[in-house]
């Protein structure tokens, strides 16, 4: 570039521009026209030639920049190799790394073999480091190295006179052999609870990094893998390691390099790192430490010479593109960052004119810093650029408007480069314009050569054009569209406009061009609106215009087609092929702006095109090998796209997205994933979006097939993938279309069934994604289809997970994401229930719970379903849980399903309503009484299996049983008491005092609290009177029939809810009571002092629930009218009073008997007296032992018995055996004792002398009273 200063500089640039300008309108010239417009020429092409110079300069200087400090010389290795391949001096590797060898050796008797053998491995070390996979195929040929990967990797790592340089490239190739000895050479290092800076430094130790970015994305891909496994939990996942990895690099480059001026401050190295741990910060005491470490300790690699260092350390950002990449991570853009340009330089440059100005007139200063230029090009660019766009709208001269496109192409390339957006925009948007695509009618061939410095533009400055992009993409998108008018080909529209039942109907007919000349109109609006064309900035070309195209502007649109054929498309195609040459910014770029365009072709209301998004495709193929962290980023970029897209309201464009997006799946997937990586999962996450957001069936269908398709042929490459394929099949179980369920489900099947080693290889996380899947089936609509079969892959889940096929990868599952938080009534886990220490446990969690909420279901089969298959994971594999695990597992998932049982009762309790509602009410639990039957079978069992370990939950378990005896349905009752005669029944030797007071507590407790709400239930019968009743009739009725006329129909159905309920509660008292006395005679020694007395409160309880029952002669006599009418058998009262009292009197028998002492102190003969007394009393007033008395003045009084109904004879006849039984009892006491006592009962034994009796056992046994115990006392 000349040397000049800025200002002469400026002058000549605005001269040229009026030069090129011509003279104003209205001023006289001496020049003709002619010679004018060589003038004009000439100045434009001055003004080409000085931005040229600009741009050569620029370039120029920065190949210097390159050249001095980043060039990565090959010789460094050839002069390697060739100091370690001649003679003897090469140093002798130990032979530590093959033992058969130092075996053979050990015995061997000749120098002579020692030093042939030496010579030869020798040999394979020189070949090696000429060319290292030959150099291996000689030494393992020769047998000096084994032949698996981790026997090469183990040379590589310990031989000696090996080329660090030439270990790297090797561990870098692609080849499926040097890529399985990489990593066995990395999975030989011990990374564990070491430092990622020092894991770094000691990796690095044992080769150089190698010069290709692709080689050293390999290496640290797998380092990264490795490191996490040693520190699982160092990282959130092996990407943010991976990362974190690079940025290292990068530090230490730009730490200990002399040519980095600008060090990366420690604030800046945090700010490079955030969000890189899942989207997440990394604690910056940590980074810190870190970037502390790197700066003060260099890592340096083994044997390198300084020299070798540092030209290494300096191409490394330039070989990788390390500063775009780090910029890709961290979403900067360099434009942002001009290249040099910062106030100190501006002040020194000035500074340094101001000194020397006034010295010489004639000096000039040589600049060697491109910062220059940009005041240079500030200055300049405007005249430039009005003097290009005037000469090339104004001039047709084919020369002229030559020099005007390479006066664009050169402005585009210096601005681009400098950073300079706003001039390069501006540049690119006038180049664009002049195109004339967006108006083919008025186009020249001008206009088709600015098209092709558009593409030029784009090969030879892609690098920095970033959103400058759009508009190449956008002539190139123009350019397809009218060469495929120009062919006759149907438009993109005619397909994707069509609805779905006009798509097979309809069949596009292709617009040739003689037809458009024949006919001289055309009646397409979408052409119609091409030929009018529009403005550049319109993505709807013509679309406003209006009026028929006139037959001139069909033949100029035709003639200007036939112009465009100039551009074939090998040059069209070029630019996106290109894109593989593009560095990591720009790339992304790249497909930023293409995307914007594919979305301007698909929303288009006249004209919806595809041409971009199949672009898209091809690009993400061409691009899909670069390295990860640049590939991630052009996917965030893809994704978007592709989920936007895919919930387009065009059904086509939304299969046609997902059908591409489909085909890259499948290519990605052919890529292998290493362990706790997440990108397989990114690139799968488009699929899950659209799978639960588009309301269109066939989309979801869609991509139900393609995941099915893509996981079921390449199921062995499939890694942290899995949690998005379980994801859309979570999705798809809960869809309304049965044929997606079934889709869906029916590849589960196959991936549950064939592939379950698969799921969990390198992640065992993703079992509990796989469980989830499989618990929305278990909720889907078509539950005769699905849900049994997945209650059923549940249990399959639970034997594989019990047999430890999951992958121990150590990595924490007890954050959260493991826990089922439910409304109320369902099953709640918290990340607390189980500690970090029982992580295998932990993945059963999931699992039980989902089964445990299953329970609930509406659904009977289902509910069964679930029941049994939990009960049967616990009951078989519960060995494997840890004691810890167990009290977790019954407190959350084993205990909660009974929390109905409760409510039921509540329910009852606070029941006012009619007998309707109450019946259904009571028995409106999600259980019915066979569920519950089940259910409590399942749990006694499981507690009995498990007793040793689950034993602290045995008054839980005691509460749910109990619960379940106080259900107003008798069946549920039933089920309680059967319960708990299994329960006692196979615990009882090994239950201690403590726990049999917890089991007779509960019975008491149970038996009581069920009173007060069937007296409540039965207080509803004092609200019912009956018409035409007489209370006169209360001594007769019972012997006549009664007539249901009198009956109002409600008064009758709340009757009938009340002698069922009586009769349900009355059979549970009688089980209750039958059942504690099955306890105490089976259990003697659970009966201690506190347990005596909760039995005695027990049996005192009933019996007197029973009394009262009795006592109600008002509400009997109406239950015994309505069971007349309705033809209905009357509650068993008599009989619940007789059992009731028959138990207490054994019970005080027995005690008296068994523990005399005990008794003695507790008052039981008293009690058992008082008992006798009691039961004596109630026969006295069955019997109507109070006499009617006839009075006269004259006469004596006489006594009348009267006679007893048929009822009352009955009942009586009932009652014999009990009052038999007591008189036996007063009759069997000790002499003291009936003596102590007579007074008390004496007046009862004489009621029963003058009292009419159905048997004569009662006489009998009064007789023995009164001769063997009463007449001894007299005789006294």
């Amino acid at each position: 570039m000349p040397q000049t200063f800025l200002k002469d500089n400026c002058r000549t640039v605005n001269g040229l521009l009026k030069t090129a300008l011509g003279p104003p309108a209205g001023s006289a010239t001496t020049l003709s026209p002619a010679q004018d417009i060589t003038f004009r020429h000439e100045s434009v092409k001055c003004l080409v030639s000085i931005i040229k110079s600009m741009g050569g300069w620029m370039d120029e200087q920065l190949r210097i920049g390159e050249s001095s400090h980043t060039r990565f010389p090959e010789s460094d290795i050839s002069m390697e190799g060739h100091s370690t391949s001649n003679g003897e001096d090469a140093a002798v590797p130990d032979y530590e790394f093959h033992p058969e060898v130092n075996l053979e050796f050990s015995d061997a008797t000749t120098l002579e073999q020692r030093r042939a053998y030496k010579m030869e491995l020798q040999k394979g070390i020189a070949l090696f480091n000429r060319k290292p996979s030959k150099g291996i195929e000689f030494l393992i040929s020769t047998k000096k190295l084994g032949g698996s990967p981790e026997e090469v990797a183990a040379f590589l790592k310990k031989a000696s006179g090996l080329s660090e340089t030439v270990i790297g490239d090797y561990l870098g190739e692609r080849d499926e052999f040097p890529l399985k000895v990489m990593h066995a050479y990395v999975d030989s290092f011990n990374f564990k609870e070491m430092d990622f800076g020092e894991a770094i430094r000691f990796f690095l130790q044992g080769f150089r990094l190698p010069g290709e970015a692709q080689k050293i994305d390999r290496i640290m891909e797998k380092f990264a893998e490795r490191y996490c496994k040693c520190n699982p939990s160092s990282f959130t996942s092996a990407d943010t390691a991976y990362v974190l990895a690079y940025s290292v690099i990068m530090l230490n480059t730009d730490a200990h390099n002399n040519m980095v001026k600008d060090k990366m401050s420690k604030a800046d190295f945090i700010r490079n790192n955030r969000g890189i741990d899942d989207g997440k910060d990394l604690p910056e005491e940590y980074l810190g430490a870190l970037y502390d470490q790197i700066v003060k300790n260099e890592i340096k690699m083994s044997s390198d010479s300084p020299a070798q260092q540092s030209k290494q350390a300096t191409s490394l950002n330039k070989l990788l593109g390390l500063d775009g990449i780090l910029n890709l991570v961290t979403g900067k853009q360099t434009e942002e960052k001009p290249l040099g340009a910062n106030g100190l330089l501006i002040k020194h440059i000035q500074e340094q004119f101001k000194a020397k100005a006034g010295k010489s007139e004639s000096m000039y200063h040589s600049v060697t810093d491109i910062a220059i230029l940009r005041f240079m090009v500030e200055v300049c660019w405007g005249p430039m650029l009005a003097a290009f766009s005037m000469t090339l709208d104004q001039s047709d001269d084919r020369l002229a408007t030559a020099h005007c496109l390479l006066g664009f192409r050169f402005a585009v390339h210096v601005t681009a480069v400098m950073g300079m957006q706003t001039q390069r925009d501006a540049f690119m948007t006038s180049v664009a314009k002049f195109t004339y695509l967006h108006c083919a009618a008025d186009m020249k061939q001008k206009n088709v050569d600015a098209v092709k410095a558009i593409i030029l533009i784009a090969l030879e400055d892609g690098n920095h054009l970033q959103e400058a992009w759009e508009h190449i993409l956008t002539c190139l998108s123009r350019i397809e569209h009218l060469q495929l008018l120009g062919e006759g080909a149907p438009t993109d529209a005619s397909f994707l406009t069509a609805s779905n039942g006009e798509t097979e109907e309809r069949t596009p007919k292709p617009i040739g061009l003689s037809s458009l000349k024949r006919k001289g109109t055309i009646q397409d609006p979408a052409v119609m609106a091409v030929v009018r064309g529009g403005s550049y900035d319109s993505t709807t070309v013509g679309l406003n215009s209006s009026g028929p195209v006139t037959p001139e502007q069909l033949s100029n649109f035709i003639s200007n087609l036939n112009l465009l054929d100039q551009i074939g498309n090998f040059e069209l195609n070029h630019v996106f092929v290109h894109s593989q040459q593009l560095n990591s910014e720009a790339i992304v770029a790249f497909v930023r702006a293409l995307c914007k365009v594919a979305i301007s072709e698909l929303q288009s209301p006249t004209d919806p095109r595809v041409f971009s998004l199949t672009k898209i495709v091809e690009i993400a193929h061409y691009n899909m090998n670069r390295i990860r962290l640049v590939w991630s980023r052009i996917w965030n970029v893809l994704s978007d796209f592709f989920v936007s897209v895919g919930l387009s309201e065009n059904l086509s464009v939304a299969i046609f997205v997902m059908d591409s997006l489909r085909q890259l799946a499948m290519k990605f997937l052919e890529r292998e994933e290493l362990a706790n990586y997440n990108f397989q999962n990114e690139f799968l996450r488009p699929f899950v979006i659209v799978m639960q957001k588009s309301s269109s069936a066939e989309i979801r269908e869609l991509i139900v097939r393609c995941i099915s398709q893509m996981v079921l042929s390449r199921v062995s490459n499939v890694k942290s993938g899995w949690k998005s394929v379980f994801l859309i099949f979570t999705a798809a179980a809960a869809d309304e279309r049965k044929n997606i369920v079934l889709l869906a489900f029916e590849t589960m099947e196959k991936i549950v069934r064939e592939y379950f080693p698969y799921i969990t290889e390198t992640e065992a996380m993703t079992f509990t994604d796989c469980v989830r899947c499989l618990l929305a089936f278990t909720t889907s609509r078509f539950n005769n289809d699905v849900s049994p079969n997945a209650i059923a892959f549940l249990r399959f889940c639970a034997v594989k997970l019990a047999e430890g096929e999951l992958l121990s990868n150590g990595k924490s599952i007890s954050d959260g994401s493991t826990s089922d938080t439910a409304e109320s009534g369902e099953v709640v886990l918290n990340a607390e229930t189980f500690t970090n220490k029982d992580e295998p446990s932990s993945f059963w969690v999931p699992l039980l719970a989902g089964l445990s909420k299953l329970t609930s279901d509406s659904r009977l089969a289902i509910r069964k379903s679930s029941l049994e298959v939990l009960f049967s994971i616990l009951k078989d594999h519960g060995h494997v849980f840890s004691n810890q695990f167990w009290i977790a597992v019954f407190n959350s998932i084993v205990l909660p399903i009974f929390n109905f049982v409760s409510e039921k009762e509540v329910t009852v309790k606070d029941d006012q309503s009619s007998p309707s509602v109450r019946s259904s009410q009571s028995e409106g639990s999600t259980w019915d009484s066979e569920t519950a039957s089940v259910a409590a079978h399942c749990l006694v069992d499981l507690f009995v299996s498990f007793f040793d370990v689950v034993r602290p939950q045995l008054s839980s378990v005691v509460l749910v049983i109990t619960g379940f005896i106080k259900s107003p349905v008798q069946g549920t009752a039933s089920t309680g008491v059967a319960a708990l005669v299994r329960l006692t029944g196979d615990l009882g030797i090994r239950l201690s005092e403590h726990e049999w007071s917890e089991i007779y507590v509960g019975l008491k407790e149970a038996t009581e609290s069920t009173i007060p709400g069937f007296l409540k239930v039965l207080g509803t019968m004092n609200n019912i009177e009956f018409t035409h009743y007489s209370h006169t009739d209360l001594e007769m009725d019972s012997d006549h029939g009664f007539s249901g006329d009198d009956i109002e129909d409600d008064n009758l159905q709340t009757a009938a809810y009340v002698i069922s309920r009586m009769k349900s509660h009355i059979a549970v008292q009688l089980l209750l009571i039958q059942v504690v006395a099955d306890l105490y005679t089976s259990h003697p020694k659970s009966l201690s002092r506190g347990n005596i007395a909760t039995i005695l409160e027990l049996f005192s309880s009933v019996a007197s629930h029973a009394h009262q029952l009795n006592s109600e002669m008002k509400v009997q006599k109406k239950i015994l009218r309505v069971c007349s009418v309705l033809e209905l058998s009357g509650p068993p009262i008599v009989h619940f009073e007789n059992e009731s009292y028959q138990s207490y009197l054994n019970f005080l028998q027995y005690i008296l008997l068994q523990f005399p002492r005990l008794s003695s102190e507790m008052g039981t003969e008293s009690r058992l007296v008082t008992v006798c007394m009691e039961v004596v009393q109630t026969y006295l007033n069955c019997t109507g032992h109070q006499f009617a008395q006839v009075k006269s003045a004259n006469r004596p009084v006489l006594h009348w018995i009267l006679p007893l109904g048929s009822a009352k004879k009955e009942e009586l006849a009932a009652r014999t055996t009990l009052v038999v039984t007591a008189l036996r009892v007063l009759g069997n006491l000790e002499r003291d004792t009936f003596k102590r006592h007579a007074l008390r009962f004496f007046p009862l034994l004489v009621d029963l002398v003058r009292s009419e009796h159905s048997s004569g056992e009662v006489q009998r046994v009064l007789t023995y009273i009164f001769q063997q115990c009463i007449g001894s006392i007299i005789l006294e």
